[in-house]
């Protein structure tokens, strides 16, 4: 296992770092123009030209001066399983901490979610900038009401092996990350998962007799991972919220330790590279991109939380398996890869889409290899928000052998 750490650490690092060398120019040219919105329209045009607000001062010409770009969406959804309709509202705040040619775009992403029977989320992302990209402030704060599905470890449970898991969730991970030279980072981290009062609705049966796993499995108990993690970042993008042609990679190595609280110790790597390839160079406004994306999750030890292991969709932006039931697959060890393609319908970028495709694959519990992949695939459409913060909503269409969804975004997948 040691040479497959060593294989994607390289990959993650070192082939990004080539890449870049070929398209710096490309990068440049697109972080030149980026604030420039003329002749580009988003919803907040169309609504000023069907309902002609009245404004007491004079509207900006030029969003890209703006200090935040907000967007915002309410949505509806189903909770599965009879749990009843589920209202969903997502506020995304882009802004700039320095001058917009050296500085990235900042971001906070506020989804809460709730319905009418005691299952709710209140998860807040940020993504902070600093003046001249000095210094990087990632966060992820979560506290979780929710009832989830599982089937078990590997990638060849049969549906009928699906069990309803209830619990609280309470996410904390915040890393502080130091330019090293350009677009390279590095820094520490601490990151906290408490999942509490972990239960099942089946009778006569439970977590521990499905997985044949003893960590995290136990009727009603409580499960604390707390720990610290060593953090190296390459990013060429400059928006993270719909990304410019360039480059990401980031690696992350998490000791969980009882001096921190965690119930166990136990050790994680997280390997995640995504490449953006103009497929028109010289053309900087209108969208057509193919979008490229790997991670590879795993534990290096025995020890992690059943409900720690990696699984689809519970990546550090759930954003993974579109056309996949969250939590479907789960291992000691995962691998997904994903492509996308982005393109413009209309010449004012109001309108576009996205065909895309993904493989998932997760290490079997006896010998930990990777037997069974699972495809998934669809398309989307695209309605640019706010062209300040070039954000869009997204509208996507996933499916894979029995099971298909709709999901509903702000920005992209990734």
């Amino acid at each position: 296992m040691i040479k497959t750490y060593l294989i994607i650490s390289a990959l993650c690092f070192f082939i990004p770092g080539a890449l870049i060398a070929q398209d710096t120019a490309m990068v440049s040219t697109f972080k030149q123009v980026r604030t420039d919105t003329t002749g580009q329209k988003d919803l907040l045009d169309v609504f000023k030209a069907v309902f002609k607000p009245k404004t007491r001062s004079p509207v900006s010409l030029n969003p890209a001066q703006d200090k935040v770009f907000f967007s915002f969406l309410p949505t509806a959804s189903t909770i599965p399983d009879g749990g009843g309709k589920m209202f969903i509202t997502s506020t995304t705040a882009g802004f700039y901490l320095g001058d917009q040619q050296t500085t990235n775009l900042s971001s906070f992403t506020f989804t809460p979610y709730f319905n009418f029977k005691g299952r709710f989320g209140l998860p807040l992302r940020s993504s902070i900038w600093f003046k001249n990209n000095q210094w990087f402030l990632l966060g992820d704060t979560r506290f979780m009401v929710y009832p989830q599905d599982t089937w078990g470890l590997g990638g060849n449970q049969p549906e009928e092996n699906r069990m309803r898991v209830d619990y609280k969730y309470v996410r904390f991970y915040q890393s502080l990350l130091r330019r090293v030279t350009s677009y390279f980072f590095a820094g520490v981290g601490y990151n906290m998962d408490y999942h509490m009062r972990i239960k099942t609705r089946q009778e006569g049966t439970n977590l521990q007799d499905l997985s044949d796993y003893a960590f995290g499995t136990e009727y009603g108990q409580n499960s604390l991972s707390s720990g610290i993690s060593l953090n190296l970042l390459y990013d060429t993008r400059n928006n993270s919220i719909n990304p410019l042609p360039g480059c990401y990679s980031n690696l992350v190595y998490r000791l969980n330790t009882p001096v921190l609280g965690s119930n166990r110790v136990w050790h994680s790597l997280y390997a995640d590279m995504r490449k953006y390839i103009s497929l028109s160079p010289h053309n900087t406004t209108r969208q057509n991109t193919l979008a490229l994306w790997t991670y590879y999750w795993t534990t290096l030890d025995r020890g992690a939380p059943y409900l720690s292991l990696p699984s689809i969709g519970w990546d550090l932006y759930n954003r993974s398996g579109r056309g996949i039931e969250q939590n479907r697959y789960r291992g000691q060890s995962l691998w997904y890869t994903e492509a996308e393609y982005r393109r413009s319908i209309t010449r004012n970028g109001l309108l576009g889409f996205v065909l895309f495709a993904n493989m998932t694959t997760v290490s079997e519990p006896d010998t930990r290899q990777f037997n069974y992949f699972h495809p998934a695939g669809g398309g989307g459409l695209r309605i640019k928000f706010n062209k300040a913060s070039n954000t869009n909503i997204a509208i996507d269409y996933g499916f894979s052998k029995g099971y298909s969804s709709i999901r509903l975004n702000l920005g992209e997948a990734f």
